[in-house]
């Protein structure tokens, strides 16, 4: 299926979103009446800070920061509303409801979170990331009205570059092999992507059957190949070396997923000590602690942290958080 087509069903599937997304921004507009934090002048994406979306009563789903050595302090927060969040390199990523309307839209921040760039999205935000220089920004959102599956969601996960400021378009466009082999399906799906330091390769999740593989990626050659299955929302560590994730347990999602580390070069795998089950795209803090959101009732969520050996014990980072980063290079 090209492009083309899968953007003018996309387009149709919108018509079913909007009245999920109509609920949703009713309700963060309520909210925000109801006693939304005012905007503060030190809302900056400079570290040592954590970046977050706020799930607070009075400042749901704003962008706030706290400091990186007293997360659960006084947090300074901003008057942007997103879905999802994520910075790096001095460069910040937004998933926001449209104002006024029941769509939603990619907006990428600088430093003092002035607006460089808005980009309308098809679909529902669900992952969002930036490269550690901040020249890539990459988003995934479900989509529904592709005639393989039967109505239900479908995901598409794309990329920007910020310096150009061109759409680098969908991986559903890049060429994907399989265990070596040139591989082609209607069924393919993208999510999660992560980038490594070099900005040009990058790995991601890719479904199609009844797999979910750990992909890796060439921006410059457009290509995909498949590296281990069950493998989901990938996060590459600072030193490119390990990969934290999502996998199903038992390889069936609902039973829940458990978080692990991946050391691609020997194949070993690490399960960390949280053993809730986790559906989110974990964040490196540093060299070795990965950061993830548990939901609670309400729309209320919290920032957890645990050791990325496997050691220790899970410990609450970020009360009524989600969407962690870390501000400054982590080490």
């Amino acid at each position: 299926m090209t492009t083309r087509n899968r953007i003018l069903l996309a387009l149709v599937g919108v018509v079913v979103l909007a009245a999920t997304a109509v609920v949703y921004t009713g309700l963060v507009r309520a909210r925000n009446r109801d006693g939304a934090a005012a905007a503060t002048d030190d809302v900056t994406l400079t570290g040592p800070r954590f970046l977050f979306r706020s799930t607070a009563d009075a400042e749901r789903g704003h962008l706030a920061t706290v400091a990186a050595d007293d997360p659960g302090g006084a947090r300074a927060v901003s008057n942007v509303v997103c879905n999802r969040v994520y910075a790096a390199g001095g460069t910040g990523l937004c998933l926001r409801p449209e104002s006024g309307l029941t769509t939603y839209q990619l907006v990428v921040f600088d430093a003092a979170l002035s607006v460089k760039q808005e980009i309308p999205l098809v679909g529902l935000p669900n992952r969002a990331r930036v490269s550690p220089s901040g020249q890539r920004v990459d988003w995934t959102v479900f989509v529904t009205g592709d005639s393989y599956n039967g109505g239900k969601f479908s995901t598409r996960a794309g990329m920007l570059d910020t310096a150009s400021g061109a759409l680098e378009g969908t991986l559903e466009d890049f060429a994907v092999t399989v265990d070596g082999k040139p591989y082609q399906a209607a069924d393919l799906n993208f999510w999660g992507i992560t980038f490594a330091q070099d900005e040009n390769r990058f790995f991601a999740t890719m479904s199609t059957g009844n797999h979910r593989y750990l992909v890796e990626g060439d921006v410059s050659a457009r290509t995909v190949r498949t590296v281990r299955d069950n493998v989901e929302c990938p996060s590459l560590s600072p030193d490119g070396k390990r990969i934290a994730f999502k996998s199903a347990v038992d390889g069936d999602p609902a039973k829940g997923w458990r978080l692990s580390v991946l050391d691609p070069a020997s194949g070993a795998v690490t399960p960390l000590a949280e053993e809730r089950s986790v559906d989110d795209q974990p964040a490196w803090l540093d060299a070795r602690t990965v950061a993830y959101g548990i939901p609670r009732d309400g729309g209320h969520s919290d920032v957890w942290a645990v050791p990325a050996d496997g050691s220790g014990t899970p410990r609450l980072l970020i009360p009524e958080a989600e969407s962690p980063a870390a501000l400054e290079p982590p080490r």
